[in-house]
């Protein structure tokens, strides 16, 4: 569970994934840990959200995590193509680590699609200005 910790910093997992991790500095409160947050990030794909890790790893066996890690694709602004070239041993070793957690907690909100307004706070990406 140690490896599967630093992979959880190292990977950028927290950083999302972790409400009040940024703020603090990166410090881990293992009360939130993982469980996903309700402020989501808005642009031409609509609003999206971190979502509750524990969930999915309660969810998924070890195996189907490492499957599921290696193939999923997800909307923006999640790296998702960082997440499938992951050594297999660091993805067992994060499932390991997020399965270690505790209690799964409640899910992050639903995905927003273009056009609507969502009901928590979000972050906008505007579209890139290319210099004239």
């Amino acid at each position: 569970m140690k490896r599967g910790a630093l992979v959880a910093i190292t990977g950028g997992c927290h950083d999302c994934h972790s409400s009040g991790y940024a703020e603090s500095g990166g410090k881990i409160d293992p009360a939130t840990a993982l469980k996903g947050a309700a402020v989501g990030y808005q642009g031409p794909w609509g609003t999206t959200y971190p979502s509750n890790l524990r969930i999915l790893a309660e969810k998924l066996s070890e195996k189907d995590f490492v499957h599921l890690a290696k193939t999923f694709q997800a909307r923006p602004p999640m790296p998702w193509f960082n997440v499938n070239a992951m050594e297999e041993s660091d993805v067992r070793s994060l499932y390991l680590y997020i399965a270690s957690l505790g209690e799964p907690g409640d899910p992050a909100p639903d995905y927003v699609p273009p056009g609507q307004e969502p009901k928590t706070p979000y972050i906008v990406f505007a579209p890139p200005q290319m210099p004239k």
